[in-house]
Formats: structure tokens, sequence, C-alpha cells
């Protein structure tokens, strides 16, 4: 437990950790795995190419530091981490060497201000926060390991089959390899992989979102090839080099963006493979028999990326469901069967008076400007952001 001394040397640091930004989470990475190279094994390296990383883990730790003494604030961005760390297969002992490098990169960026007194609270700062996690982390194990089908760590399963869904977007059918049933999971939510592509000199864990409904015997993903050599290492192998028979290294599902059936309309709005989760849950919304109106709502580049598009129309003669999809390009000349096709930007202005804007609970997915540029619509109609809910892919970022 915290000391109030303590927790005012930690808030009396933030001006300093503002001043240093990402600089510190730099030179963490940097010096971490510098020291511990086998932790390449687990983090998403290409992340630590384009800066996404540094800059999530400089907001949350900027972020802890200023709530430190109110820490239920936290709770939501603690239970999105920490189903985000038991898909990579995060353990205790890992807590000790990310705390230790965190320590030692306070020192040496600023070993003036960094006295033994602040390095005392801000030790005592991360092991309290490494014990929520662990709890936290602990509890989400337990819960897939008792569940039925369910396990912890990694378990083997084989590609059954595969399905091109569009031009860039392709689906896996995995089966487990001990030929025992798997856990269910909540429409939303994701499954941690791990590959050994070709091109890469560790171990590669990625997050894709289930795309199906769940059967207790198999998952689909459905994985967009990813363009440039950095950002698209796991996705252009799963798409090039491995295929039925193959085998990979699940995570049991995870997450805390998934649907939460309140009887109440629902919106599912996504753009590019951010439909997805937005399929799963249709599909679950089938299977239920859900009786409350269906708005879905997608953007894509062109008809060649509109992916599950026959799908969605199969799902609309079992649902009250309305459908718009909006093409980047090539809209006039194309035809789709997912419902009123529009040309651009996806503007809700247009279709406000088709959105259950009073009641309904609405969830986006899709790249970090899109579903920005979607809230902030949202907001406009009078949409309140509890009712509000979105994923993002890779290190989350508010909109």
């Amino acid at each position: 437990m915290l000391t109030s001394a303590q927790i005012d040397i930690v808030k009396s640091t933030i001006p300093l950790l503002e001043s240093a930004g990402s600089k510190i989470t730099e030179h963490f990475y940097t010096r971490m795995f510098s020291h511990n190279p086998e932790l390449k094994n687990i983090f998403n390296m290409s992340h630590q190419h384009s800066g996404r990383q540094s800059v999530a883990l400089f907001n949350a730790v900027a972020a802890y530091a200023q709530h430190i003494d109110n820490l239920p604030v936290l709770h939501a961005a603690v239970e999105r981490i920490a189903h985000k760390h038991t898909s990579f297969d995060i353990r205790p002992e890992q807590y000790s060497i990310v705390g230790h490098h965190l320590i030692q990169t306070l020192k040496e960026l600023a070993p003036d201000a960094f006295t033994p007194e602040v390095e005392d609270a801000w030790t005592a700062a991360y092991q309290q926060l490494a014990d929520i996690f662990i709890q936290r982390e602990s509890e989400i194990y337990q819960e897939n390991a008792q569940s039925a089908g369910g396990w912890e760590g990694a378990r083997r399963f084989r590609i059954e089959a595969t399905k091109q869904e569009s031009e860039l977007v392709k689906s896996l059918i995995l089966v487990p390899v001990d030929q025992q049933p798997v856990v269910d999971y909540k429409p939303g939510q994701y499954l941690g992989i791990r590959v050994k592509p070709s091109r890469s000199e560790f171990e590669e864990i990625r997050q894709y979102s289930l795309s199906d409904t769940p059967n207790g015997k198999s998952y689909r993903i459905s994985v967009k090839r990813e363009q440039g050599d950095v950002d698209g290492l796991v996705s252009n192998y799963l798409h090039d080099e491995l295929t039925s028979g193959d085998e990979v290294e699940l995570f049991a599902p995870a997450g805390d963006f998934f649907f939460t059936d309140h009887q109440k309309p629902v919106i599912l709005i996504s753009a590019g493979v951010g439909i997805t989760p937005m399929i799963a849950t249709l599909e679950s919304l089938a299977k239920s028999s859900y009786q409350q109106p269906v708005s879905f709502l997608h953007a894509c580049e062109n008809a060649a990326q509109h992916s599950f598009e026959r799908r969605v129309h199969e799902l609309s003669e079992c649902l009250n469901l309305s459908s718009h999809v909006w093409y980047n390009q090539g809209a006039e000349e194309a035809t789709t069967t997912a419902g009123n096709l529009h040309t651009g930007l996806m503007e809700l202005s247009a279709i406000a008076s088709d959105l259950p804007v009073a009641g309904g609970d609405f969830y986006l997915c899709g790249p970090v400007a899109f579903m920005a540029f979607v809230k902030k619509q949202l907001l406009a109609l009078g949409v309140d952001t509890d009712r509000i809910h979105y994923e993002v892919f890779g290190p989350h970022a508010e909109l």
C-alpha cells in the first residue's frame, strides 16, 4: 500500500514525465530489449518500429501517475490491458523485468530529479500496478482454464480450411490438434496466435478478432493482408505461407470489447477489416433470433475489398436488419446485396432518421481515425458517450 507521501511524490513527477514525453518509453524499450532480448518473442516488434507501442505505454504511465490516488478511474484501462496481456501469455515474473527497466530508465534519463525518495515511491507505485494486473490476469487465466473447452497457455491448432473473403481478407478455420472441445467466447473478442514467420528472427504473437459465432469445435479468424514489410509481417505470412494442414499456437479468447444484450436496438459500425467482430455479432444475434432492430453500417475502399457482403445479406433475412455500405471508390458502377450503397466517407447525417440515436447501443471497429470521425458524428447526433463502444486493433488509442 502506497503511503500518502509516496503518492504525492509520484504525482509531483508528472511534469517531468510530460516534458520527457515518449523519450522515456523509447529509452525503456531499447534498454529492455538489449538486456532481455527474449522478450522480443512476446512484444509486437512492428509496433516498436512504428512507435505506436511507445506512445501507448507513455500514455498509460502518465495516466497512472495522474490517477494514482483514484485508481477506480483506471478500471476500464486495466481491464482492456489485462485481457490483451493474457492473449500474449504474460506471466508474473515478466513484471519484475519490466519494472526493473522502467526504474532504471527513469534514473538514467533524469539522474538529478530521480532521488532515492523518488525511486522508492516509483518502485512502490509500479509494484502496486503490477499486483493489480497480476491479480486480474490470474482471474482471466483461471476462468478460461476452468470453462468447458478452456485452456491456459499455448494450445496447438491446425488450419482446417481457408477462404478468401475479399481482395485483402482471408478467413482461417482453426481446429484443436488434441481434438477436444474449445471454449466459447463473446462476440467481439479475439484470439492470440503465435507463429514463427520465415522473415522474422523471433516468434510473433498477434491478436485477430473471432469472426463467427461460437460452436465449441473450432474458431474462425479473418485476417487482412497488411501492406508493407513491417506492418504486414504476420498477416502476409498467414496469407502466403500457411495453408490447410499447417499448425499454429493459440491463446484462449480474450477482450473487453464484446456485444452485451441490453434488449435495445444495436448499431454495428465498421470500416475495412473492422468488420470481423461485427460479423461475429451479427451471427450471434441471428442465432439467438434477436428481436430488436439491428443497423449494420460498413465502409471500405471498393467492391473488391468488401468482405462478407453475401453473408450480411443472408443474415438480413433472419434479423430485423437495415444495412448501409459506403465505398470510397467505384460506388457508382458497383452493386451490392448488403444494403443501401453510398459514395465516399461515412456521413451519418444523411441516414440519421434511420438510426435509433436515442436508445441504441453503438459498436465501432476500424482504423482509429475512422472511429474518431464516427464518434464525433454520433455525439453531434445526441448519442450518449456510454452507449458508444469501440475496439482498437493494436496498441490502444483514445478517440
